[in-house]
């Protein structure tokens, strides 16, 4: 299954995702500067990264490619918790693991509770509690 798919640098706004340096990030921002005489148009993103939170900047012409990526989202239950990480378990594939619990879900995550998580380029990060 593909990760990634191609996308136009032009076709993305704001709030889009893309791949830069190997790292899942949103647009933050978007600029794209007027074509020259003999030239293309230049767009300039701006995107941060969905895991590590870094800010990237990438100037490219409008019609070059970007890898976009396939972001899974998926649900699983919490079994244990120990320190900053919680052992989830899928509900669809019953695979057990740990992630680690985000700054503004930490004393919220309890075992037993439902999970919203993403799989997003090998890596996966909790997003928000489904239900307690």
């Amino acid at each position: 299954m593909a990760e990634t798919k191609p996308e136009s640098v032009g076709n993305l706004q704001k709030g889009s995702y893309i791949v830069i340096d190997g790292v899942a990030c949103r647009v933050a921002d978007t600029q794209t500067s007027r074509p020259g005489k003999h030239g293309h148009a230049k767009v300039r993103l701006q995107a941060v990264g969905l895991i590590d939170g870094k800010k990237r900047d990438i100037v490219m012409p409008g019609h070059d490619k970007v890898d976009v990526p396939i972001i899974e989202k998926k649900t699983a239950q919490v079994l244990s918790i120990s320190g900053t990480k919680a052992n989830v378990m899928d509900a669809e594939s019953y695979e057990t693991f740990d992630l680690e619990i985000p700054d503004e879900l930490k004393g919220q995550v309890v075992e037993g509770c439902q999970i919203l998580y993403w799989e997003i380029l090998e890596s996966r990060v909790m997003k928000q509690i489904k239900s307690a």
